[in-house]
């Protein structure tokens, strides 16, 4: 099992940022996942958006070169591109519930094999509030989760979610530090696997049933 948080994040965004492609609009959740624009290649336009009122979001900025004024959905310091755009969040919501984003990345506590998604509460924790991820999974086209494999060792993978659901059936890929899972009408197929752990090692970890590819290969990162 890899230990390295830092490492972890890297390989989990570094992933995602694959599965993006050229004149997509893509909402970044908060947290692991606004690391993926640090990953995509210069060549390519794609175009980010944070949900708090923001188009056209940068990379993470340099120690030292933060701007308070410039902050992602999570609180985060963010940039904007030149030809980005501020705009109120009902307009932010209306890109979104419209249907206009292509791929959401979001994190989660847990998902399960029939594409279920918890990830707004957890039983007797205080929250914030739910945010807009219930809108963005049932509005953009394309839903990636990005997030650790386990959870202090436990699986985040189920069998069948057990807190209360963001959204039924909406996830169409499942991104961790250890593989790549395709969410289908049949189950969860085991797609890639990371180069320093085995299938064996995947399923000990997961609590849902995986099936395995027939062309199972190495993750690109």
């Amino acid at each position: 099992m890899i230990t390295d948080t830092k490492l972890i994040k890297a390989i989990i965004a570094k992933r995602v940022a694959k599965e993006l492609k050229d004149g997509q609009l893509v909402n970044l959740g908060i947290g692991l996942p606004t690391l993926v624009t640090n990953y995509i290649p210069k060549e390519y336009k794609i175009t980010f958006q944070s949900e708090n009122g923001m188009v056209g979001m940068g990379s993470t900025p340099k120690p030292g070169y933060e701007d308070s004024n410039i902050i992602n959905s999570g609180g985060q310091f963010a940039t904007v591109l030149p030809e980005g755009v501020f705009f109120d969040s009902s307009t932010s919501f209306g890109l979104i519930r419209g249907g206009h984003v292509d791929v959401t990345v979001l994190g989660a506590l847990e998902v399960d094999q029939y594409g279920n998604l918890a990830n707004w509460i957890v039983p007797k924790k205080m929250i914030a509030g739910m945010g807009g991820a219930m809108d963005l999974v049932t509005g953009a086209k394309t839903v990636i989760i990005a997030m650790q494999h386990t959870r202090k060792g436990k699986p985040k993978i189920l069998k069948k979610c057990t807190l209360p659901l963001t959204a039924k059936g909406q996830v169409n890929l499942i991104v961790t530090e250890l593989c790549v899972i395709e969410v289908k009408p049949e189950g969860l197929i085991l797609k890639e696997i990371y180069k320093d752990t085995t299938i064996d090692e995947i399923k000990s970890v997961t609590d849902a049933d995986l099936i395995i590819d027939d062309k199972v290969k190495f993750m690109d990162v």
